[in-house]
């Protein structure tokens, strides 16, 4: 069994899309749509640059997406792999799980451009500049790291934000409760604490204003039928029921990414093989967290073509 996974922020660079823009028709109309969506030249900052504008979340997220998107398209059209066929189940990372309800067609790709446009500039006004911050704690696990948040917090938040794999997890809130937590991360047992180059503290409490932006947004525009099954980040466990997702994508906003706890979930129930798209930073968590698990990342023509031939 395969499980399509969607990668998160931080998997953004100056050049994505750009193989399988020039190799494909199929992922030239998924760049086009999203720009016709966000009346903006997004394509052309993600071929291009400048990096400073590509970072920024609200640009970041949907172009996260849209190149997964169109990878998945170039899949599907040039070498006739459906999602359906190919997969039992999908699951995204903050907002790739925006992503994987795009694929199996619970939202259109221009009403998630929009939400994940939404998302971005919902998160970044929620905080001022300078009042949060997030670290990711290596050699942690999730028992010392949510030791150590409550040790730092000090009436302050400091929370839990990703439980990405067995030795990484990383926290957010105010950003000297944070800081506070990276100076006693020896005391807690944890290798080292790194403050992450964010523009806000995402997945704690400090979000609630943008998971009200979006529950406003979701209430118009709801998710649709799914196609195939998703792991929700919130509860790390299976959804079908599109009601239910809708509540699970506003609590994601100040919730905890369960990544680790996802994967566990999705290999317990018989994925053998994950298949990351547009990017390559999930995969190495899943090999931690699924050690016999193969992971496939497909980010060029060439990567689809092997993995058309050799697992179709």
């Amino acid at each position: 069994m395969k499980a399509f996974v969607f990668p998160g922020q931080g998997s953004q660079k100056v050049g994505m899309g750009v193989d399988i823009a020039a190799a494909s028709i199929a992922a030239r109309e998924v760049f086009q749509e999203v720009d016709d969506a966000l009346s903006l030249k997004l394509s052309a900052i993600m071929a291009e640059g400048p990096e400073d504008q590509l970072t920024l979340t609200e640009n970041a997220q949907p172009a996260i997406m849209a190149n997964a998107i169109a990878t998945l398209r170039v899949l599907e059209a040039e070498f006739g792999v459906k999602l359906e066929d190919a997969a039992t189940c999908v699951a995204g990372h903050s907002l790739g799980e925006y992503t994987a309800l795009c694929a199996v067609g619970a939202f259109d790709l221009s009403t998630t451009a929009r939400l994940l446009k939404l998302r971005g500039s919902a998160m970044q006004a929620a905080v001022p500049v300078g009042v949060g911050a997030m670290a990711a704690l290596l050699g942690a696990d999730i028992a010392k790291a949510t030791a150590l948040a409550e040790a730092a917090a000090e009436g302050e938040v400091c929370e839990v934000a990703n439980d990405n794999d067995p030795g990484q997890v990383v926290i957010s809130g105010h950003k000297a409760a944070i800081e506070r937590a990276v100076s006693l991360v020896k005391e807690h047992g944890i290798k080292r604490g790194v403050l992450l180059p964010v523009s806000a503290p995402f997945h704690c409490s400090l979000m609630q204003p943008a998971a009200d932006r979006m529950k406003e947004a979701l209430a118009e525009t709801p998710p649709g039928a799914l196609a195939l099954p998703l792991y929700a980040n919130v509860t790390a466990a299976k959804v079908s029921d599109p009601a239910e997702e809708q509540d699970l994508l506003v609590s994601q906003v100040t919730g905890r990414v369960r990544w680790r706890e996802s994967v566990a979930a999705m290999h317990a129930d018989g994925v053998e093989h994950f298949v990351e798209l547009g990017g390559k930073v999930l995969s190495p968590m899943i090999r931690k967290i699924a050690g016999e698990a193969e992971t496939t990342s497909l980010i060029t023509m060439e990567d689809l073509e092997t993995f058309a031939k050799t697992h179709a």
